[in-house]
């Protein structure tokens, strides 16, 4: 069972605690961490995508963020974004090593495996850049990752803002990408 922090409309902890089914069934506002991985070469930005399992309880079979998560209650967000960044890909990112480009907040309804699915969320948003590293040997989460796939930014931009690429990207995020 996964417990989250709840929070109010201006993005603070309001000591309750509640369980992560019964947080996205209700649309309770609670925090998340993105982190993308990038790299540069030849002047060209690659951007790290998961593809998420088949039996997600939301997207499966997407492609997605290099790595994200649910911030369990009482965690930060820095520390989050280490966890996750490790258990899902295998990257043991120092925390100078995550750089900090802001927060989302998202709110949208649907429906997975016939149930409503409400993600009404405050993510803080990360890049780690991977450009002279060797990602060669990366460690998937198999619960929680299919495969990973680097991907040309400018050439695949069409196809995640059009779905093409079967995605669950955020587009204002996407589009955070292309300042770095």
């Amino acid at each position: 069972m996964e417990y989250f922090d709840i929070l109010d409309e201006n993005f603070n902890p309001t000591g309750e605690i509640r369980e992560r089914t019964e947080v996205h069934r209700l649309g309770l506002l609670h925090r998340t961490v993105h982190i993308w991985v990038i790299k540069k070469e030849q002047g060209r930005l690659f951007v790290l995508l998961q593809k998420r399992a088949a039996h997600k309880d939301s997207y499966p079979e997407f492609y997605d963020i290099s790595s994200a998560g649910h911030m369990m209650a009482g965690d930060d967000y820095l520390i989050s974004a280490q966890r996750e960044l490790f258990e899902e890909i295998g990257i043991d990112a120092k925390p100078e090593e995550l750089i900090d480009i802001g927060y989302k907040r998202t709110n949208h309804r649907t429906k997975f495996y016939g149930e409503d699915f409400i993600n009404n969320e405050i993510s803080k948003v990360y890049v780690y850049d991977a450009t002279g590293k060797d990602l060669s040997d990366l460690k998937l989460q198999k619960e929680e990752v299919e495969e990973v796939i680097w991907v040309d930014y400018e050439k695949v931009s069409d196809d995640v803002v059009t779905g093409k690429l079967k995605n669950c990207i955020l587009l204002e995020e996407w589009v955070m990408l292309r300042k770095i």
